[in-house]
């Protein structure tokens, strides 16, 4: 009746607030404006801007967009007791200070940066005094008429009462219950290359709970991984983050408790809703997750699909290669949602629909060389696998990914042929000298596997569902590969 987001077979949280023990933070505000909220942190509660700021927040109602430019926006103007300096003062981008128009602390303006710069604002002596954790995609739609409606402390249960997280839908519900069946999480536009790691994980919609701790959960699907390092902040309650060095490189995080900062541990986003079920998760359960943006994949589209989806979002779509309406897409240029947002233009390759095969894959059967090969070929990320055309003979296809995946994934033998189906996809395995190596044969085979390999050196993975689509190809080609779809 709600409509309220839910995933089937995710976990939902349900809590029975038996008793109101709040207690109020004191670092972190939520800042209601005319274009949507944002979070805000105190970096030290003890300095002078801080306390400043702890005693004037809830008058700071109906406080309008004074003025706005591409390095910073202003509230104000407001009064205050702060003695100005005068001089330039360093902002980092997503961080706020008081200033004062024209050294008059009665014409206080709180300035909040959009971008690293330095400039005259009349603050005080110990100048920045917070910085944005949630809520930062809000900044470029404000603008002159818009104003803070209000601002709220952030407050946390320090005893949530009953709760449970179950995937059992006849739970009964009590009268007071609360439910949460997902997690919003937005992206940091600092993180580019994380955000794409992020979609990748969670690309079925889901955050898997495969450990729980007392300040975290994580999800280890992409354990193995290695992860661009891009933003160095603290790991406060709600943050995203991903392990990029060391045991454990590729786990994904979401704190569920304040951490420091930390050099091994990249910063990609923030939960804006749902931190409840995120606290309440148990390990082995998987939780519904959302992003803002959403994230933006062109790949496996055709040109004209990718054009009516970016219509919507006013970005600019640039065709190349193949430009008919029905040409695939196989590449994008910016390849990261937040560049694209940014740059609001996006080149795309496309090539002819006879380049591209749709396979069907046995995940059930061999789970571990498709770990390999989806490495290998791109489909660990994308939606549209890449296989240069190695050599062709008669009626067999043999193909060499680009990416060496088999010197860190195991091809153990699996799922070995009693004969060679026309069609299927088999992988050499590492019984043989040319472990990694991928074919299929257009006709059946009693003899040899679809690589050319005994049929004891061969992992059958799934079949291409148009096998005619091979004629196509010849030694030195690019064969791109898509997924079947499978229901829910």
């Amino acid at each position: 009746m709600s409509k309220a987001p839910y995933k089937k077979g995710t976990a939902i949280g349900i809590s029975i607030e038996k008793e109101d023990l709040r207690s109020h933070t004191s670092v972190e505000y939520l800042v209601k404006t005319s274009k949507g909220e944002f979070k805000i942190e105190l970096l030290n509660d003890s300095s002078s801007s801080s306390k400043r700021w702890m005693d004037i927040f809830k008058d700071l109602v109906d406080i309008p967009v004074r003025w706005t430019s591409k390095d910073a926006l202003a509230f104000g103007p407001f009064s205050t007791d702060m003695e100005p300096l005068k001089g330039n003062i360093d902002m980092d981008r997503f961080t706020l200070l008081f200033g004062a128009g024209g050294g008059d602390a009665a014409n206080t303006h709180l300035i909040v940066s959009k971008t690293r710069h330095a400039a005259e604002y009349g603050s005080p002596e110990d100048g920045v005094f917070a910085r944005l954790i949630s809520g930062k995609h809000v900044l470029p739609d404000l603008s002159r008429g818009d104003r803070i409606l209000a601002v709220e402390p952030v407050i946390e249960w320090e005893k949530v009462g009953e709760h449970i997280s179950t995937t059992d839908l006849s739970t009964k519900l009590e009268n007071g219950s609360k439910i949460f069946t997902y997690v919003e999480i937005e992206i940091d536009s600092l993180a580019p290359e994380g955000a794409e790691f992020f979609f990748a994980v969670t690309k079925d919609g889901t955050f898997h709970i495969d450990f729980v701790s007392t300040s975290f959960i994580s999800d280890h699907r992409f354990q193995g991984e290695l992860v661009t390092y891009e933003n160095f902040e603290s790991r406060s309650t709600g943050s995203v983050f991903v392990r990029t060095v060391g045991y454990g490189a590729g786990k994904l995080y979401i704190a569920t408790d304040d951490r420091t900062s930390s050099i091994m541990h990249s910063v990609i986003g923030h939960v804006v809703k749902g931190i409840e079920l995120a606290r309440m998760a148990e390990s082995g359960q998987k939780i519904m997750v959302r992003s803002i943006p959403d994230p933006i994949m062109l790949l496996g589209k055709t040109n004209a699909e990718a054009e009516n989806e970016m219509r919507s979002l006013d970005i600019e779509v640039i065709r190349e290669g193949y430009t008919k309406d029905n040409g695939f897409i196989v590449s994008q240029v910016p390849a990261t949602t937040i560049e694209i947002m940014q740059e609001r233009k996006v080149t795309v390759q496309g090539v002819d629909p006879e380049m591209l095969v749709t396979v069907e894959l046995y995940d059930a059967l061999a789970p571990k060389t498709l770990d390999f090969f989806r490495h290998a070929v791109g489909l660990q990320y994308n939606p549209v696998g890449v296989l240069p055309v190695m050599m062709t003979y008669e009626n067999t296809y043999i193909f060499k990914a680009e990416k060496p995946a088999e010197s860190y994934k195991e091809i153990f033998p699996e799922n070995i042929p009693e004969k060679t189906i026309a069609g299927e996809i088999g992988v050499t395995n590492q019984a043989a000298k040319r472990a990694g190596m991928i074919g299929v044969k257009t006709t059946d085979d009693d003899l040899f596997g679809p690589a050319g390999e005994k049929f004891a050196n061969t992992n059958i993975i799934g079949k291409i569902l148009e096998i005619g689509k091979l004629k196509h190809f010849k030694d030195g080609d690019v064969m791109y590969i898509l997924e079947s779809s499978k229901e829910e």
